[in-house]
Order: structure tokens, then C-alpha cells, then sequence
């Protein structure tokens, strides 16, 4: 009788590390951070060495890519993937995260209409004092160099 051959190459279903990472967007090498930061689970190896992942990676993947899109951080984004396949968990705690995230987005939303304003009051003095004139006398430079966040009083360069 004739022994089954062995051998140690995962089944064929199992998708390789490049045809993973095209089917999800990712490069190659986000695959390998993710799986060195335990984003993923570690991947079976061929004999050959080539990484290779079950189908259902492609799910926890495009899970991943949409929490980042949204500017998750790795961490939130690690326990996202962990209570999307913990059924005894609560989803409060994915509401808590991403609750956690937003009020983050809407403080950096204020820092950066304060940062437009700031901003559009320097154009708009040195459009209406300077423009045109000698650059070290910009009343933008001024006030950079004075540390002040925008002048609309001063003269202007020009002026």
C-alpha cells in the first residue's frame, strides 16, 4: 500500500501575502506591520518562507483600513478588531472607542480653525500693509519674530 504523500505547504486556499495585500489596498509591507504589531495574527509559512494567510484575513484587513481612514490609532484600531470577533463583549465598548476618537477629531478641528484664523489674519495684513514691500519689514515676519499669533494694528511694511 502507498503512503499519502507529506509535506508541510498550507492548503491552497490560503492566500499569499501579495495577493492579500492587492485584494485590501495595503502594500506588502503594511501586511508585515500589522502582523508585527499584532494587528493580525502571525502568518502560516510555506516552505518556501512566503507568508500566507486564510481568506478571512481579508475581512479583519479591510477592517483595519477603514479604521485607519478614520484616523483610529493602532491601539484603538487593535481593540476594534479584538470585539469585532467577541460576541460576549458589549458593542458599548467599540461605541466608547470611537466616541473617545471623535471627541479627539472635534478638539483637533478647533485647533485648526484657530490655527486658519490665525493664519488668514496674517495674509490679510500683509495684503493690506505690506505686500510689496522690503520682506524683512513683512508684518507677517514681524509678528513671527515678535512670537505675537497675528496683528491686524500694526502699520505694515508698506504703509
Amino acid at each position: 500500500m502507498k503512503k499519502p504523500a507529506t509535506t508541510t505547504e498550507p492548503p491552497p486556499e490560503l492566500l499569499t501575502i501579495g495577493v492579500l495585500a492587492k485584494r485590501v489596498g495595503f502594500a506588502v509591507s503594511a501586511l508585515r506591520y500589522y502582523e508585527e504589531v499584532g494587528l493580525i495574527p502571525a502568518a502560516m509559512r510555506r516552505e518556501s518562507g512566503h507568508r500566507v494567510y486564510p481568506e478571512s484575513a481579508q475581512d479583519v484587513l479591510i477592517l483595519i483600513r477603514h479604521c485607519r481612514d478614520l484616523g483610529f490609532s493602532i491601539d484603538e484600531t487593535r481593540e476594534l478588531v479584538t470585539l469585532s470577533t467577541s460576541a460576549e463583549r458589549d458593542c458599548v465598548e467599540a461605541r466608547a472607542i470611537a466616541q473617545g476618537h471623535l471627541t479627539a477629531v472635534r478638539a483637533k478641528m478647533a485647533e485648526l480653525r484657530r490655527l486658519e484664523r490665525s493664519l488668514s489674519r496674517y495674509v490679510r495684513a500683509c495684503s493690506e500693509g505690506c505686500a510689496g514691500g522690503p520682506a524683512p519689514d513683512c508684518t507677517i515676519l514681524t509678528d513671527l519674530r515678535q512670537g505675537l499669533s497675528s496683528s491686524t494694528e500694526t502699520a505694515g511694511c508698506c504703509s
